[in-house]
This record gives C-alpha cells, sequence and structure tokens, in this order.
C-alpha cells in the first residue's frame, strides 16, 4: 500500500490508474478475502460477485481481481456492468463477499475497488483487518511493472439487475409513474440502461439524453455548469416532469425538477427518508440542517463522512432498539437499515448506497400529491446548501492549512476560522471537527472544509437561508482557499 499510493479512502481503495496495477489489485483483492476468512465469510470453494462500472481501466482490473479470488480457492462469479447496489443486493441475498471496481464520481485517470462483507458493506475496523493481511503473490503470475502475465478470462455473466428492478416495482407499483415524462440523462454511468428500464416499468414515458461514449466523471455533489445548463435546456425543449441521472457506478442520484433544477442529494436524503416513514436517520454532518429543522423525525444522528460511519450509526440505533432506521449521504446516495412499509407494501432493507431509491420516492410522492417536484421543497424549513471542491489540491497542504485553525482554544479556534472566512459570513459561533472544520456563524451560515477522502481536492460546503446566499458563500470561500496554494 506505501509503494503504491493506492489507500483506503471514504469507500473502499482508490487511486491513480497507473499505480493500481494488476499486482497491486490482485493484493487489495487478496488481503480482503483473507481477512473475510478471518472473520468467518469466507471460505475455498466460495463464490465472490465481482462487477465493473464503464471507466476504461475496469475490465483490467475486474480480471486481476478475479485472478485473486482463484487464487484463494475462490469462485469468481461476474455480475457485469451494473449498479453498485444491484452488485451488493444480489451478494447479499446469497451471503457472499462481493466487489465492485469503480472510481465513482472521479475522473477516470484514477479508479478504485469497493469491498463488501456477506450483509453488508465493509466498515473502518475491516480495512484495519485487511490491512494486517501478509499477502505472498504468486511466482511467475506477473511481469516487472505488475501487469498480470497471462490475463484471466472473465466468466460468463450473471444478472444481478432483474432482481433489482423487480424490488422497486415491487414497492412502488407498476403505475406509480404513470403520466410521468421523464428524461434520463445517460452520460457513462453503469446503470443509465437499467435506469430506462426501471422507470418505463413503473409508467413512465421515458427520453433518453445525452448518452456518451466517453467517461464523464459527473459528482452529485459538485454538479458541473454544462450539466446545469443541459438540464434547463432539456426541461424546457422536451416538457419533462423531471431529469433522472446517476454518478459513474449509480449508487449517487442526481435528479432534476421539471424546471432542470438539480435538487441536492441531501434535501433528496430528507424528502426519501419522509416518504417512507423513517423514524431514525443517519447522516453526515455535511448535510443539510433542514434535517432536524423539520421535526418529521423521532431521532437523528451526525457522522463522519463516508457510508461506512453511516452504517455504524443506523447499526449503533438498532442496536439500542430503533425502528425504521435509513440514512443518506450528501451526495444523495440513500441505505435502508431496516424494512419500512408504506401503503401495506414492504421495502426490504439495502444497506448500501443506492441512487434509485430516493429519485423514485420524490416521484412518487410528487404524482401521488398532483404536484411538482419542486413544490415539494415548499414542506422543508429554508435552509440550503451547495458543494464545491478545488481540483489538483495537495492533500497534505489541506490537512496542514485546516490543522493551524485548530490550536490554541476554542476561542482561540473561531478567531482563527474568522480571521480567515470572516468576511464572508461574519462572527464564528461554533466550529464542529467531526470531519474536516466545520464553522457554524452567528447569522446560521455555515462554511464547512474538508479535504476529499478519493482523489486531491479540498471540498467546500455552504449552507445559509437561500439558494443564491449558500453559492454566493460557496464562491468567496473558494476564493480564499484558492489564495492557500499561493501561499
Amino acid at each position: 500500500m506505501a509503494q503504491s499510493g493506492v489507500a483506503f479512502g471514504t469507500s473502499g481503495a482508490r487511486g491513480p490508474v497507473a499505480a493500481m496495477t494488476d499486482a497491486v489489485c490482485f493484493a487489495y483483492t487478496a488481503a480482503f478475502l483473507q481477512h473475510m476468512a478471518s472473520v468467518g465469510e469466507f471460505a475455498p470453494g466460495m463464490q465472490v460477485a465481482l462487477a465493473g462500472d464503464l471507466r476504461p481501466s475496469t475490465p483490467r482490473i475486474l480480471a486481476a481481481c478475479a485472478a485473486a479470488i482463484e487464487a484463494q480457492g475462490g469462485v469468481p462469479l461476474f455480475c457485469g456492468y451494473v449498479p453498485s447496489p444491484a452488485l451488493a443486493l444480489h451478494a447479499f441475498s446469497l451471503k457472499i463477499p462481493s466487489l465492485m471496481v469503480t472510481g465513482s464520481h472521479i475522473p477516470d485517470d484514477r479508479n478504485g475497488i469497493k469491498f463488501n462483507r456477506v450483509a453488508g458493506e465493509v466498515l473502518k475496523p475491516d480495512e484495519a483487518g485487511m490491512k494486517a493481511q501478509q499477502v505472498a503473490l504468486p511466482e511467475g503470475m506477473f511481469d516487472a511493472s505488475g501487469a498480470l502475465l497471462n490475463p484471466q478470462v472473465l466468466p460468463a455473466v450473471v444478472d444481478v439487475t432483474g432482481a433489482y428492478v423487480q424490488r422497486y416495482v415491487r414497492f412502488f407499483g407498476d403505475s406509480a409513474l404513470g403520466s410521468m415524462r421523464i428524461g434520463v440523462y445517460q452520460h457513462s454511468a453503469v446503470g443509465r440502461d437499467l435506469l430506462v428500464t426501471l422507470l418505463q416499468a413503473l409508467g413512465a414515458e421515458v427520453l433518453v439524453l445525452g448518452r456518451s461514449a466517453a467517461f464523464i466523471p459527473v459528482d452529485t455533489e459538485a454538479v458541473r455548469p454544462e450539466d446545469v445548463v443541459l438540464a434547463r435546456q432539456w426541461a424546457a425543449e422536451y416538457g419533462l416532469d423531471a431529469i433522472l441521472s446517476t454518478d459513474g457506478d449509480s449508487d449517487r442520484p442526481l435528479l432534476a425538477d421539471e424546471r432542470g433544477d438539480w435538487l441536492r442529494g441531501d434535501v433528496l436524503g430528507i424528502l426519501c427518508a419522509h416518504y417512507l416513514g423513517a423514524q431514525c436517520v443517519a447522516t453526515p454532518v455535511s448535510s443539510n440542517t433542514a434535517l432536524e429543522k423539520s421535526g418529521w423525525f423521532a431521532q437523528t444522528a451526525r457522522t463522519r463522512i463516508g457510508s461506512p460511519y453511516v452504517i455504524e450509526a443506523m447499526q449503533a440505533a438498532l442496536d439500542q432498539g430503533q425502528q425504521g432506521v435509513c440514512g443518506y449521504e450528501a451526495n444523495g446516495g440513500f441505505l435502508l437499515m431496516s424494512p419500512l412499509h408504506v401503503d401495506g407494501r414492504e421495502l426490504a432493507s439495502l444497506p448500501t448506497r443506492d441512487a434509485v431509491l430516493p429519485m423514485l420516492a420524490a416521484l412518487a410522492k410528487a404524482r401521488t400529491q398532483g404536484c411538482t417536484v419542486s413544490a415539494l421543497l415548499g414542506a422543508l424549513p429554508s435552509r440550503f446548501t451547495c458543494s464545491d471542491r478545488i481540483q489538483n489540491f495537495p492533500t497534505v497542504l489541506s490537512q496542514a492549512r485546516l490543522a493551524s485553525m485548530q490550536t490554541g482554544s476554542a476561542a482561540e479556534q473561531r478567531q482563527a476560522f474568522e480571521h480567515m472566512f470572516g468576511v464572508v459570513s461574519g462572527t464564528v459561533h461554533h466550529l464542529d471537527a467531526t470531519d474536516g472544520l466545520r464553522a457554524t456563524f452567528a447569522n446560521e451560515e455555515v462554511i464547512h472544509l474538508r479535504p476529499s477522502g478519493n482523489a486531491p481536492e479540498l471540498r467546500c460546503y455552504t449552507e445559509a437561508l437561500s439558494a443564491q446566499r449558500a453559492t454566493q458563500i460557496n464562491v468567496a470561500a473558494l476564493g480564499v482557499l484558492a489564495t492557500w496554494q499561493d501561499a
């Protein structure tokens, strides 16, 4: 790990494609299975499910992972190029380990491997267990550059999409989206065709938009300006009720209303949890505070950023006897920890990030209420968020600058942050170091800074009483951050 520079991020191992050699990916997969064996979730002869996204490096990495599975005595179960939650649903149903080769939303010069245990994602203690493994690379398998001398031929594809589609058709009903005209922005998302199939199965009229042969790194927390323009053009040109899309591995949702305005993922998470009648909701500290201010939920929990932390909080709630437990990330990925019921229909748990559920819940809610998607936001408190990032920002520099504002007394730390950002939002009322550094100002505006766990990026999350002000703060804060590189 130290030599390759491929390390664990917020969700699995991530690194530059050039660093993710066949030998490195083989070693990670072997370490995963050795750790699974140590906790009683893998043994020789057992199947291991694997799938991938559509970035160019994915097939090669899948072959290296399959070779490691066989070297550990396992049987590769190749599920094709499908959404991460579809892979997880299938593997959880069989109670077998699984892995997804994906870099999610990051550019295709980087990739990653996301690992799942037999009933859920690997958590941070599992990552420590994997790091501790001693892995032996078979002699004569790799050349000097770490490439397989005889690349693995992947097995025939096992279809896992049918069960994933039926999960939602059974729950929502085959006429849930009847009379709705919906656009699907396909770009290069691995679930782009599945999403069309699902929407049509729910009764919607579907228009396919923006399909791309080249990989496009769509980030649901930092929507590209060109995608903002495209969505508004499509909504106006085609008279759409909504536009749906996802990130690269289709576990993070991107939903635009009838005007083509993209909804924030954390707002979508609140709407979904309310539609499902959830009682306990876990979400990272970066998500919109409208969650608590809505008064819709009996209990909420705030965590560090990353699905493993959300899962840990949801599990703690279950252990305490809580009912109706779910969670979501600021990017909109929704996790269902316990079965929930709506109008007598049960939706089984799926404790991994999912893009489909929150988008369908919002659409179904709008159709049931006879309103537009944008009108759903009227029921929420007036809290608006914005997020963006500075790319190619060294993580070491981000960490050093944030650390410089966390020395001394609490008052001195507030003063240090205020010295940097007081010109943007005024007096700092409170600092939260749960993940990165999050400042709440006296006027209830928020600036939250955090180095990305997946790439050399410095992320900035802001919150205010209006969307315009949240964006204005974000732009101003990014302007301050840009000066850090010049210091």
